[in-house]
Parts: C-alpha cells; sequence; structure tokens
C-alpha cells in the first residue's frame, strides 16, 4: 500500500484535506477516520486518495460543530435515507441555535442602548380564585418542559369535562425555584366551578394577593428585564413581603406561537399603601 500511488503519508493527506495531523491521529483514536494502513514497524500512516472526500466531508460537518458521534452515524448510515435524515436533524438543530443567538443579540442590543427601559408598574388586589392545577416540586432546567406538560393538561382535562376556562392561565413560583434551582411551581387555570381532580390535575385555590404588577411583552428570553423593573420598583418603595411570584399568562403559547404577541403579567407580593408613586 505505501508504494502504491494511491497512497499518500500522514503528512501529505493532511495538506490535501487541511487536517492537521494531530486532527488526523485523533479521528483514527476514535474510529471516525482510520488509515487504510498501519506500518507495524514504524506506526506510519498512510491513506488513500479515495478517503480524500470522506475526510471533507468530515471536515465541512465539524464546521457545523456536529459532534464526532453524530458524524459517525451519518458515515455508518445504512442508507441514504438514513443520512440525510441524520443531517437534516442536526441542520434543524443548528437553525434553532441560530435563533436563540439572534434573539440574545437583539436582547443584549436593546439592553445596551436603553438599559432603563421598562414598562409601568401597576398594584392590584385579587380575591381568591378557583381554579384547576397542576403542582410539582421541579429543576429549574426542567421549568419550561414541565410548564408546557402541565398546560396542555389543564386545557385538555377542561376541554374533555366541558369546563371553560373563566380567565388566563397562570402560574405560582416559589423562590426556592430561582434561588436554589429547585423548587415549588404551580400552574393553574381559573375556572368557574371547582373541577373534579383527573391524573396530575386537582382543583385548587389561587390565593388573593396584594401585587405589583408588570406587564411583559414578547417571548420569554429576556423576561429578567421586567423582573428586575418590578424587584427595583418594588425594593424602593419598601412594599415587599415574603411569598411566591405570581405570573398570569394574558396571551401566551395556548393562543398563539407568535412569541412577540404574548403578554404576561409579572405579579410581586407586596403590601398595599395605596396608589403606586
Amino acid at each position: 500500500m505505501p508504494g502504491s500511488l494511491s497512497s499518500l503519508t500522514i503528512g501529505d493527506f493532511s495538506r490535501a484535506t487541511h487536517l492537521s495531523i494531530k486532527t488526523l491521529r485523533y479521528y483514527h483514536r476514535v474510529q471516525l477516520l482510520e488509515p487504510a494502513q498501519v506500518d507495524h514497524d514504524t506506526g506510519y500512516r498512510h491513506y488513500t486518495t479515495d478517503q480524500i472526500p470522506v475526510a471533507q466531508v468530515i471536515r465541512r460537518f465539524r464546521d457545523l460543530e456536529m459532534p464526532i458521534e453524530q458524524i459517525q452515524a451519518v458515515l455508518r448510515a445504512p442508507d441514504l435515507t438514513a443520512r440525510n435524515r441524520l443531517i437534516a436533524d442536526h441542520l434543524s438543530q443548528l437553525e434553532q441555535d441560530l435563533a436563540r443567538t439572534q434573539q440574545a443579540v437583539a436582547s443584549l442590543r436593546d439592553l445596551l442602548a436603553d438599559p432603563s427601559a421598562a414598562a409601568p408598574v401597576s398594584h392590584r388586589r385579587v380575591d381568591a380564585t378557583m381554579a384547576a392545577a397542576v403542582s410539582e416540586t421541579v429543576d429549574v432546567g426542567d421549568l419550561l418542559p414541565w410548564f408546557l406538560g402541565a398546560l396542555g393538561e389543564l386545557y385538555a382535562t377542561l376541554d374533555a369535562r366541558g369546563v371553560a376556562a373563566s380567565g388566563p392561565a397562570g402560574g405560582i413560583y416559589a423562590t426556592a425555584l430561582f434561588a436554589e434551582e429547585r423548587g415549588e411551581a404551580t400552574v393553574f387555570v381559573p375556572t368557574a366551578a371547582e373541577v373534579q381532580g383527573l391524573g396530575r390535575v386537582a382543583p385548587f385555590t389561587v390565593p388573593a394577593a396584594e401585587l405589583a404588577v408588570i406587564t411583559h411583552a414578547g417571548s420569554h428570553a429576556d423576561v429578567d428585564r421586567a423582573y428586575g423593573a418590578l424587584a427595583a420598583y418594588v425594593s424602593s418603595h419598601a412594599l415587599q413581603v415574603d411569598g411566591p411570584i405570581r405570573e398570569y399568562y394574558l396571551v401566551g403559547r395556548h393562543d398563539t406561537a407568535d412569541a412577540a404577541a404574548w403578554r404576561t403579567e409579572i405579579c410581586w407580593p407586596i403590601f398595599s399603601t395605596g396608589v403606586p408613586a
């Protein structure tokens, strides 16, 4: 093989593929791109020219940040359909990552342009409200999928029982969920009549409360800005009391897939002293 015209030393193969010798040795070690022959006496690696296209494909997949394991799966796919499906799945993930990056960049630009921009804060007293709810102690990293599952289960249960919501869905979140990354979360949908429990769904009374309220527009990617503005307001007015944060989803995922149209009320428990200054 080393004397064949189709054979390349690792140095020549490196020049031909723009993959460093260190990288080629690593790909050999993880069995991603193995040499056509390794000299048992010298340990020299030799590649064939028909391995160049494979190396070029690998290089482009790595440029797209595809993990080694996924590249191996693509190269070993049993047929073209399976191979294309794996590639399409990775491209979809890249598109999602790009969308998150663009969203983060836009949010950061907004923050740098006007760090103090925030919606006005109002005060509200809410009476105890009957609702159907799902409550659980969750990790903050699991909060979004848990929230979506709980909300879907709530609406499905109400629909199955022929019960209409009497107001927007909401959530109550313990301080530990933010501070300790694990705590109790409750998602609820107000109802005019008590709902019989089914699965995780149980009847629930949303407690009465005095609240300072700010409305966040858009997705929750930069909801921390609204939280920060609300916390600063409550602290500066010496209004804060112990109690969980509350959110009301005036327009949310259940209503529209257009995140720009979402409207979320964030509510901080307070001791009300009258009309906000």
